[in-house]
């Protein structure tokens, strides 16, 4: 039975633990509005550190031992939920008696709800371990909570006297560049870390961590006393920190536990707890992450600008040769310097030749603080006169053409602000969101992350990830249009309508305006208005069908645009989201690729000759395999036309192998293989055909924990149904694919000679992404343009979602010839070819589509 407040004994561990409790709990309910919880992180740390003290004074500890804070609790700052970081520092002999007292207080700190990390050393034990660059750091914030303060203060000039400041400096360098990659250097993330994501509180601590070990100080004003910031910066930097830091608090309090992601189930109340309304422009959640987006901007801008201004002190530049690159320019010790205050002023066109010089010389490794300053101040200078200058407009086109260096010189202009003055439209989509449950990034991120995806191609050392792509763009001409077509693919985004469209008349624009190759100036809004179309047609069409081929092809028109569209598009679907792009959506765009290319190259080829092509090809393989010559005969004169134009050939000749001398048999056949692509199954499925056939494949499948990307359903001439599958399978489980491929063989084929009524659907439960932002389920039954009737459904992706699906189309006796299933991360676009009886009657198709609807929202 808990203790209560009046029989806790005053100066007990129960009575230690209701206050510290009680004490907590009053500061958190008093910083419910965040404009009132900065102080909190002081009045938490003191609260703690009175309790601490309490219970070390329990205890008759030697004057000689330390109780040490470290860590963000040594800097005298603690979140709600933070741990609480301790050093116990000994003498250098401490008696066995000694470590079984703090044996125990250890096990007290726990009883009375303190969450602490702790550490027990000798000073020797510390010096000794503070070669560890994430140990030097702790210690740096040490902080004195009980005992001798002469031997603190001796403990305290140990440390810093064992750290050397250029070491540490280049090794938290290196940690920021390794915790940025774990980041994709990505600030404007839609569920950022606000600590350690690039622009969070962990670029503000290093600054601090980097001064305080040059004994500079540990905070704003101190730096500013320094030179290293104006007054105007360290106003900034302090009211990014303090709306970094409420929304920290404000995280914790709302998740009752130590959260650092800005995750969807959170942006909501946090909105509103910090005054957010929705308007009829954007979301109450959208306002908040603008105010977090323009905080983690100031960091971005300010903490390279310090961390160069403190490079320079560890690295004295006494020395180092200067070096004239032009008038304006000069470079010393790698660091790229104005030549003069004004120069920016001066010659504005200076401003994007900055960034120029940086792709083109290899010399420069950074860019000096004092420019970097110049540079943030002669922002207003791009205006209109400054944009419709044709000095700049070439300066602008010809960093596109430079071989190296264009991404990292972009997301600097979108840093600082340049890049959305110089390309006004931009500017409007810096931080936008997009609830779409696919991207991960806002729209100027996702943007350059595409463009870093077309560069990265185009570097010989990423050649093995992609060789087409590599291939392609090595080959591709004039590839300046491809990064132009990034930057300006989602551009219309934000304004309402076809963001495809206004981006192509954005972009029109602009390379009418700029020195482009007029083949390019037609090519870029080309691009931007068609750069969806590619992946439609892979995820939801048949691109094994000629004349899906054929029309594509059409649409394309020539090679090189071709190429531009499909390197675009790899970008692009990558650029969204790790869990959108797969190896299948890889396989269905190359192939698709290099059907249409040889519609292009080869003029009026019509579908009969594809399709003798593509028998003669698939015995060809048959014939390597040793079978009869007439092993097929059997098989493939149960099969209309459309089976062979909705099979590969290497498909056609494994069904016929797998099949053969079985075309009668009662049993039903189940084979598998590991795809081409590595990620899953190839699974045929062979048996008599059934209306709830496909629904009771779906089911096991989605029990086995499978996702089915692609099905091919086909009915033969005397009853049979010959499906084909392509089935996702968790990557640390293909690895014993043989296993995998008799599993699926033996049980699905029981679970289809089984029959009977169909197992209750797999429920699953709804994603908190879904929970927030949900998807409005949509349903679709139209008439193609040769009549064949396709169902389009669009619905929160969950398990069950495709068994549910099919079995009302089983209970309306519809017939499914294929199906594609596209997943954008939570949202799912799946799309049917099928007929039916029912489907002639403009009612009961009506009825269809309701119960569909029905199905997938429930």
């Amino acid at each position: 039975m808990p203790t209560s407040p009046a029989t806790a004994e005053p100066g007990s561990l129960a009575a230690l633990r209701i206050a510290y409790a009680d004490a907590k709990q009053q500061l958190l309910d008093n910083c419910a509005n965040p404009r009132l919880s900065a102080p909190l992180l002081r009045r938490l740390a003191r609260l703690t550190d009175r309790t601490l003290q309490a219970l070390w004074a329990r205890h008759a500890f030697p004057h000689d031992t330390l109780l040490v804070a470290v860590g963000g609790y040594g800097r005298g700052e603690l979140y709600p939920y933070s741990d609480i970081d301790l050093l116990i520092l000994l003498p250098d002999d401490a008696p066995p008696a000694l470590l079984a007292e703090l044996e125990g207080l250890i096990g007290e700190l726990w009883d009375i709800g303190l969450e602490v990390g702790h550490a027990v050393r000798t000073i020797a034990e510390c010096l000794a371990e503070a070669r560890d660059i994430t140990v030097q750091t702790a210690l740096i914030e040490a902080r004195r909570l009980a005992g001798d303060a002469e031997r603190f203060a001796g403990f305290q000039a140990a440390v810093f006297q064992h750290i050397d400041p250029k070491d540490f400096f280049e090794a938290k360098l290196l940690e920021q560049q390794a915790r940025y990659g774990r980041f994709q250097n990505a600030t404007y993330k839609l569920e950022p870390h606000i600590k350690e994501a690039p622009g969070g509180l962990r670029d503000l601590h290093l600054v601090g961590w980097i001064a305080a070990a040059l004994r500079l100080g540990h905070d704003w004003r101190a730096l500013a006393a320094e030179g290293m910031l104006t007054g105007e910066e360290s106003l900034k930097l302090r009211r990014a920190e303090r709306v970094l830091r409420t929304m920290r608090i404000q995280l914790h309090r709302l998740a009752r536990r130590r959260e650092d992601r800005i995750l969807f189930d959170y942006q909501n109340r946090l909105a509103a707890d910090f005054g957010f309304i929705d308007d009829h422009f954007n979301r109450a959640s959208e306002q908040l992450m603008a105010h977090y987006y323009r905080a983690a901007r100031v960091v971005s801008q300010l903490v390279p600008l310090l961390v160069q201004a403190l490079r320079a002190r560890i690295y004295s530049q006494v020395g180092s040769e200067l070096v004239a690159l032009n008038p304006r320019f000069n470079l010393r010790g790698g660091v790229l310097e104005i030549a003069a205050p004004d120069t920016f002023q001066r010659e504005p066109s200076a401003i994007l030749e900055l960034f120029l010089l940086t792709e083109r010389e290899r010399a420069i490794t950074d860019i000096a603080p004092e420019t970097l300053r110049a540079l943030w101040h002669a922002r207003p200078l791009i205006d209109e006169r400054f944009r419709t200058d044709p000095h700049n407009r070439e300066l602008f086109i010809q960093m596109f053409r430079e071989p190296r260096g264009l991404t990292r010189a972009l997301r600097r202009m979108n840093q600082y602000g340049v890049l959305g003055r110089y390309i006004p439209d931009f500017g409007h989509v810096v931080g936008r969101m997009q609830h779409d449950l696919f991207h991960v990034y806002t729209v100027d991120e996702h943007t350059l992350m595409v463009l870093r995806n077309l560069r990265r191609f185009a570097v010989p050392a990423f050649t093995h990830e992609y060789p087409l792509c590599s291939r392609l763009i090595e080959e591709f001409e004039r590839p300046e249009a491809l990064y132009l077509a990034a930057l300006f693919h989602d551009i219309g985004k934000g304004r309402g309508g076809d963001h495809s469209k206004l981006g192509a008349e954005i972009a029109a624009r602009f390379c009418a305006s700029h020195p482009l190759h007029p083949d390019d100036v037609a090519l870029v809004p080309w691009l931007v208005a068609r750069h969806l179309t590619m992946s439609h047609v892979a995820q939801k069409q048949d691109v094994y069908d000629p004349d899906v081929v054929v029309e594509f092809a059409t649409m394309v028109g020539d090679a090189r645009r071709l190429a531009a569209l499909y390197l675009l598009t790899v970008a692009d679907i990558r650029g969204t989201s790790p869990k959108v792009w797969n190896a299948w959506k890889a396989k269905l765009l190359e192939d698709l690729y290099h059907a249409t290319l040889r519609s292009l190259r080869e003029q009026n080829v019509d579908t009969r000759s594809w399709l003798e092509e593509r028998k003669e090809e698939a015995l060809r393989l048959l014939r390597l395999y040793g079978l009869r010559p007439d092993a097929h005969e059997a098989l493939w004169q149960q099969f209309d036309t459309v089976y062979f134009l909705r099979h590969e050939a290497r498909e056609i000749a494994w069904h016929t192998r797998q099949l053969y001398g079985r075309v009668d048999t009662a049993q039903p056949v189940v084979r598998a293989k590991l795809s081409e692509s590595g990620e899953g199954l190839q699974v045929l499925v062979y048996a008599r055909d059934v209306p709830d056939l496909f629904a009771r494949i779906c089911g096991f499948f989605e029990r086995a924990g499978y996702t089915i990307f692609d099905a091919h359903l086909h009915s033969t001439r005397h009853g049979y149904a010959l499906d084909s599958f392509y089935v996702y399978i968790p990557g640390e489980r293909v690895d014993n694919y043989r296993d995998l491929t008799n599993f699926v063989e033996y049980e699905l084929a029981a679970a289809i000679a089984q029959g009977g009524p169909l197992p209750p659907p797999t429920k699953a439960r709804i994603s908190r992404q879904q929970r927030h932002f949900p998807v409005t389920p949509h349903v679709l039954i139209r008439a193609d343009e040769r009549g064949r009737h396709v169902l389009s459904i669009t619905a929160g992706d969950r398990t069950g979602l495709l068994s549910s699906i099919a079995r009302v189309l089983a209970a309306h006796h519809i017939d499914i010839h294929s199906a594609k299933i596209m997943t954008l991360g939570e949202r799912a676009e799946d799309n049917f070819l099928i007929s039916g009886t029912l489907l002639e009657d403009e009612q009961a198709a009506l009825q269809l589509e309701g119960a569909l609807l029905q199905a997938v929202a429930t």
